[in-house]
């Protein structure tokens, strides 16, 4: 991914909110495929998909991005979470296996709105200068860079808002500090990303994913909330007098919010403001 090939008149910006860890050693693969949500069989060199960790009971405590490099390295693009905390967390896990898990504080995260100048979908492009991947839909161009030297360019409040944006618009939620471990894969619509697997075996959490699955018992997923500004994580979304759900991330007048998948056709309010009722837009599932 040389700097040539990235050039573009689109301004990046520094997404500080987004961190990296990486897996290493001649187990790593076996003990992401035993820990994360994802089927990680299911990649090749250079390719990523949406992932995450589930606590036994099945609920979200992080979302990222898993990158395989090779066999015996991954990467961990996590969104949100104390990358630290959750680094000390999986060591608890490793017991015999061969496998190093580092925290990354030398990589930086920058983001632009714009098409990448070789990775495209779940394939990502990776050399010395760094890792180009596409984070967008087909109808919305959107990069995310990561590089081991900070890069030369500014935060930029309003362009981190837009991307956070454009991630609940799409689906994707950012899960703040108070919503971790509130929320189970289905009540977060994540087969929307294809960020689960139902039959690749046994990880933290896949008994209660399976059995809702199978059962059919996914009552409850993820709508978008338009003209939403003002509201509050964990707030509740009314329809009259009665709480249906409650908001799960917020994004200037955008909120995600966990509703029942079977709702009334009525306006609906988030602390007594009139938000519009919408379906999550396509294009992130990898």
């Amino acid at each position: 991914m040389s700097d040539k090939l990235q050039s573009t008149s689109v301004a990046a910006f520094a997404l500080p909110d987004i961190a990296s860890l990486t897996l290493r050693g001649r187990d790593c693969i076996a003990f992401a495929q035993a820990q994360f949500m994802s089927d990680l069989a299911a990649l090749g060199d250079g390719q990523w998909q949406w992932s995450g960790w589930l606590t036994p009971k099945g609920r979200v405590i992080a979302l990222f991005a898993v990158l395989r490099h090779s066999a015996e390295h991954l990467d961990l693009i996590v969104l949100d979470a104390d990358v630290d905390a959750l680094a000390t967390s999986l060591k608890r896990y490793v017991f015999r296996s061969k496998v190093s898990i580092e925290v990354r504080s030398d990589v930086f995260a920058s983001g632009m709105f714009a098409s990448p100048s070789i990775a495209r979908g779940a394939t990502a492009a990776i050399d010395a200068a760094g890792i180009e991947l596409d984070f967008g839909s087909p109808d919305a161009p959107r990069t995310l860079v990561l590089r081991e030297a900070a890069p030369d360019v500014a935060l930029d409040a309003d362009a981190q808002l837009r991307w956070r944006a454009f991630d609940i618009a799409h689906g994707l939620p950012r899960l703040d500090a108070d919503q971790r471990e509130q929320w189970t894969p289905q009540q977060l619509s994540m087969e929307r990303l294809r960020a689960f697997s139902v039959a690749k075996g046994c990880y933290p959490g896949q008994e209660i994913v399976a059995r809702t699955h199978f059962l059919g018992q996914a009552k409850r997923g993820l709508a978008v909330l338009r003209g939403a500004a003002g509201a509050a994580n964990g707030e509740d979304v009314r329809a009259g007098e009665q709480a249906l759900g409650k908001v799960v991330s917020v994004a200037g007048d955008l909120a995600l919010a966990v509703l029942p998948l079977e709702r009334p056709d009525v306006t609906l309010q988030i602390g007594g403001i009139d938000v519009l009722d919408t379906p999550p837009l396509d294009g992130l599932a990898r």
